[in-house]
């Protein structure tokens, strides 16, 4: 059973910091080196100082820095455990309005034998060693994992009894707004944990965390609250849930003339012309080259292609993108690929020569997630992207600082 727990957050002091929104950074995995840099500019007490700080030495500059900034007040803690609601607004490109409700609390760390909480994602190695090193000097949580359950007619803004403005509001340059409200009432925290308590975890982001949870928790043997990793928690019921395509862009230069290219797809693929407007119907792959574009089909002989997946991965877009086209045909592997969510973008790089080819996607739908989650199964990496990331630095999580 997923065990749920409110705690003392470690926020920003509106006093020494009152423009929130220039403190808050995306997760660490999606900051670029540019975007690096201007979060460093935008304010001295960024949060991507410490999830990605610039010294080579990333967890002794992260605790160096947490530390000072608790110690001269920028930083502090509030006086009593509470869930926090976190309620975002955004836009997506068509110009359509959304809201993700979700509660940031404690998850009680379960391995994935037990079936609490499921990966569906493949994880790697060298993120997860720089997380543990981050995790061990610091002894905090800074970002939150992104959780989903399923609680079909529920909405967890009403079953946290939300009312009134936010205590903490902040609207970011792209427009998006995200809003903290405390739930600190007996009534109101007992509610929340018996609604989640009986309900699996699937781990929408964050698995490199969250394995880089467990490793700690195996190292300090439980000790403290080393048992629980920052999570946020949210109904996959409700509306507000959008993953967003993530598509390939294969670096130059191909191995293969576009003609053959072409040739080689048709052996397993209805191949037709690309149409300039509309999207893409369900299974359908669109293949973008230098001098055509392409709309991939596939034909039966393709299941042969993917007979070392899964059965559950086997449907998935992403799993035929890498079991018959990204090696077979253009014999390229992970190292060999850029990503991109924005259809336009991935056409323009081909256009202008920054890519050879790219393969634009469906994304999975919750369905499909579900479906490889409880079967036990992973997805390829980046197979999803939930939209919009959860802002760092609207709470962290002090859970073992070596100073304390």
């Amino acid at each position: 059973m997923a065990e749920v727990h409110p705690f003392r957050g470690v926020r920003y002091d509106p006093a020494r910091v009152p423009a929130l929104a220039d403190v808050l950074a995306p997760p660490y995995d999606v900051i670029s080196a540019a975007e690096q840099a201007a979060l460093y500019e935008r304010s001295p007490y960024n949060a991507v100082r410490l999830i990605l700080p610039r010294e080579a030495d990333r967890g002794a500059a992260a605790a160096a820095t947490l530390r000072a900034w608790m110690d001269e007040g920028v930083l502090a803690r509030d006086a009593e455990p509470c869930f926090y609601f976190y309620s975002q607004h955004f836009r997506l490109a068509d110009g359509s309005s959304h809201v993700r409700d979700g509660v940031l609390c404690r998850l009680g760390l379960e391995e994935f034998s037990t079936g609490v909480v499921r990966p569906h994602e493949r994880t790697f190695p060298g993120p997860k060693a720089d997380r543990l090193a981050l995790l061990r000097a610091t002894g905090a949580y800074l970002s939150p994992i992104f959780g989903l359950y399923a609680r079909p007619g529920e909405r967890l803004r009403d079953v946290a009894g939300i009312a009134g403005p936010p205590f903490v509001a902040a609207t970011l340059p792209n427009g998006e707004v995200h809003q903290l409200w405390r739930v600190i009432k007996p009534a109101a925290v007992a509610c929340v944990q018996h609604a989640l308590a009986g309900e699996t975890v699937y781990i929408a982001d964050g698995h490199h965390r969250y394995e880089t949870g467990l490793a700690y928790r195996r190292e300090r043997g439980g000790a403290g609250d080393s048992g629980t990793i920052l999570a946020f928690l949210s109904n996959m019921e409700e509306e507000g849930l959008v993953v967003l395509p993530t598509h390939r862009l294969v670096k130059p230069p191909l191995t293969r003339d576009a003609a053959r290219v072409a040739n080689a797809l048709g052996e397993r693929f209805h191949v037709e012309p690309m149409p300039e407007r509309g999207g893409r119907p369900a299974g359908a792959i669109d293949c973008v080259l230098p001098d055509r574009r392409l709309r991939l089909r596939p034909k039966p002989g393709v299941a042969e292609a993917l007979s070392d997946f899964p059965p559950a991965v086997r449907g998935l877009e992403v799993a035929v993108l890498q079991g018959a086209i990204l090696g077979p045909v253009l014999g390229v592997g992970p190292s060999d690929l850029e990503f991109t969510h924005d259809d336009a973008e991935a056409i323009a790089a081909v256009a202008s020569g920054r890519a050879a080819a790219a393969l634009l996607v469906n994304p999975p739908t919750m369905a499909q997630v579900r479906a490889v989650c409880l079967a036990g199964e992973l997805m390829p990496e980046k197979s999803t992207y939930f939209y919009p990331k959860l802002a760092d630095g609207l709470v962290f999580d002090l859970v073992g600082p070596p100073w304390m």
